[in-house]
């Protein structure tokens, strides 16, 4: 189940749309709201670290060979390229890593498309903004 909603994101992608690649940073669920992740700098490149996790999702990624999901970058190193970022996309269900790409389509989609060998099996899957829960809302002064 997981591996279905992460791995549209990885390997070989199709290229998006021509525009500029917009910063992502953010906090960002799957169609499924079974993960989410704080996507931010790390270095010159992008990486997304899974912060929260259903218990469905935590037992599909132990069962692929992920025993802790939470706190494990599942996308690393991206880097802007025609458009689009690029980089390496991990598969807690199968406990391996590989190429993807990313992109934005408005300012709270976030579109992964990949494919499993060369064109076969492609997929794709989007990510919506949430709010950072995380972080604490400053009180206001008076």
């Amino acid at each position: 189940m997981l591996m279905s909603l992460i791995a549209s994101t990885m390997l070989a992608a199709a290229p998006a749309p021509a525009q500029n690649a917009p910063d992502w940073t953010g906090v960002w669920r799957n169609g499924s709201n079974s993960v989410h992740i704080r996507a931010s700098r790390c270095g010159p490149a992008m990486c997304g670290t899974v912060i929260w996790a259903s218990e469905q999702a935590k037992a599909d990624a132990a069962a692929g060979g992920t025993d802790r999901l939470v706190g494990t970058r599942i996308f690393d190193g991206f880097t802007p390229e025609d458009g689009e970022w690029v980089g390496e996309v991990y598969v807690p269900d199968l406990a391996k890593s590989f190429s993807g790409s990313i992109w934005m389509e408005g300012r709270n989609t976030l579109v992964g498309r990949g494919c499993l060998f060369g064109n076969f099996g492609c997929r794709e899957q989007r990510w919506t903004r949430v709010a950072d829960t995380a972080r604490p809302v400053p009180k206001r002064r008076r």
